[in-house]
This record gives C-alpha cells, structure tokens and sequence, in this order.
C-alpha cells in the first residue's frame, strides 16, 4: 500500500486530486497540507511514500524543498505536480532530486500511473517530456538558457512577463523590493539583455508569459 501526501495552497485542487488518489484501493493513505513549512513537520511525524509537490507555494519554490524533504526521509519519493509546462521546470526538477514531473492539465490515469512509479524507486517522465530528451540528444543542441536559471529566477521573469511591479513580486514571494531588484539584474546578466522590457519580450518568446490571474503563487 502507498501512504501519499500532497502540498499544494489551493484547497480545491488538493480535494480534487485527494478522491483520485482514494479511488485506487491500492493507495492507503493520503494526507494533505498547504505550505511547505506543514510538509516538513508532517514528514518529521509520519513516514511516506510520495510527496506530491506544486511548484510555487506561499513563500518559496516547492523545487527549494526537495532538499530538505530528503534529509527528512531520504528514501521518500517527490512527485512535482504544477501549471507550469515541462519545459519550464521538469529537467531543472529531476537535477534537484525530483523522482518525476506532471503538469496539472494531465489525465487522473497518468498521475496514478506516475505515482505508483515513482513509489517503486523509478523515475517517471511524460512521453512528451522523454521526446524533447531524446531530441536534445540527437542533436546535441545547447539547452535552452533559461534551464540555467535558478528556481526564483525562473519566478521573478515570470511575474515581470505578468506585469507585476517589484513591490507586487516582492510581496508573492515574501522577498524584499531590493532582493527582486538584485534577481532582475542577474536576469539581465544571464540573458545578456538590457531592459526589463527585453526580459518581458524573451519571456513571451519562451512562452513563459501568463495571464497575472493565472500565476500560482
């Protein structure tokens, strides 16, 4: 039997997934929590075998807890479950220690099928995102180079794509106005752009640009 819990801040999607995940009888438990700071408290209480993860949560990137959930229970696997597409976050996932990555428009089959993968100690990866792999190989092209950016890098350019102002950033992300300043400039560096409207244009290019409504954060 497989004991699951899931970490995501919106009730209503922890729900949904919660009655997928109880109609296979070969699921026995799952517990549910809405920050991160809740994850680690329950997994120092109670041993489990899969972690279902969001990407963005209040306070911080669910890619910066994968550490921490390690040194709690080593042997735990982490499942990233998020809005965003694979091509954002789904190799940079894997590397932080991530056993597997769907995005939330995916089927309740394959989320099962993913779980009880990675509740086995194997990785699971999409057809799609195995393609792309595959691809990269064959042709031995340079990854793209937002791949190299940092977890809250990736979040700074995608509110800046969203329109938000510094103090609106630095709010979602419980950062200072000054640190997102410092995250826009290492942006600009990375990218070797100029302008934060150059940000927001190769933002939109990589298809990183959402509505503002649609950030989950």
């Amino acid at each position: 039997m497989i004991k699951v819990i899931i970490t995501d801040d919106h009730p209503i999607v922890r729900r949904g997934i919660r009655q997928i995940l109880e109609d296979d009888e070969r699921i026995e438990t799952v517990h549910e929590t809405g920050k991160g700071k809740e994850l680690l408290e329950k997994l120092r209480e109670e041993k489990y075998d899969v972690v279902l993860l969001d990407i963005s949560l209040p306070g911080g990137s669910g890619l910066d807890l994968i550490g921490q959930i390690k040194k709690i229970q080593p042997s735990v696997a982490v499942l990233m479950l998020s809005i965003y597409s694979e091509e954002l976050y789904a190799i940079k996932a894997l590397k932080f220690g991530a056993s597997g990555y769907l995005t939330k428009s995916s089927a309740p089959e394959e989320l099962l099928t993913a779980i009880h993968k990675v509740s086995k100690g194997e990785r699971y990866i999409s057809v799609s995102l195995a393609d792309k792999l595959a691809d990269d190989l064959i042709t031995k092209s340079d990854k793209q180079v937002f791949q190299s950016l940092s977890a809250r890098e990736l979040d700074v350019l995608i509110l800046l794509a969203a329109g938000k102002s510094f103090t609106q950033m630095a709010k979602e992300l419980s950062l200072s106005p000054k640190t997102i300043s410092t995250y826009r400039a290492r942006l600009l560096v990375k990218l070797k752009l100029n302008s934060t409207s150059e940000l927001i244009r190769y933002a939109i290019m990589q298809s990183l640009s959402k509505n503002p409504s649609d950030i989950d954060l």
